[in-house]
């Protein structure tokens, strides 16, 4: 006799479902076009907590959300690459583009962020979830790992 199993089991459901039609989804072509729209979506923490967060992309980089992926500290936050992706799967994503800040003006990446990168990048190329770039926010400015030659 076969047992019930149903109620031992969570359901695990994916849906996709925009309510933005395709022209006016933000185009991301470039990396000022990357830091204006992170602007537009950060806190009010920036000269404060150190945070994470990613814009998902379609195949024609048109901007498709985005989503805090960390709040942290005065000095880092921690970063859980399977919350990233996590996000960029359930939104649908082909591409996705990540900013953290610095709340103490620099924006020269630490080792720490460079080995990250290096690290979602690997992982967005294993599973075909382009990471195109990763911001450095300051009040006043901003870095791009790309722009850089570090991705």
């Amino acid at each position: 006799m076969k047992k019930k199993i149903t109620n031992q089991f969570a359901e695990i459901s994916v849906n996709y479902k925009t309510k933005n039609k395709f022209k006016e989804m933000p185009h991301i072509d470039y990396s000022h076009a990357s830091e204006q729209l992170f602007r537009k979506i950060w806190s009010t923490k920036i000269e404060h907590v150190e945070e994470m967060y990613i814009v998902l992309l379609n195949t024609a980089n048109k901007s498709l959300g985005y989503s805090k992926v960390s709040t942290g500290g005065v000095s880092g936050t921690l970063v859980d690459i399977k919350i990233i992706f996590q996000t960029a799967l359930m939104g649908n994503a082909s591409a996705f583009i990540i900013a953290h800040n610095h709340p103490s003006g620099n924006l020269k990446p630490s080792r720490a962020d460079i080995n990250l990168t290096k690290k979602i990048q690997a992982a967005g190329d294993i599973m075909e979830i382009k990471l195109l770039d990763h911001l450095i926010l300051t009040k006043e400015g901003f870095m791009s790992m790309a722009d850089e030659g570090i991705i």
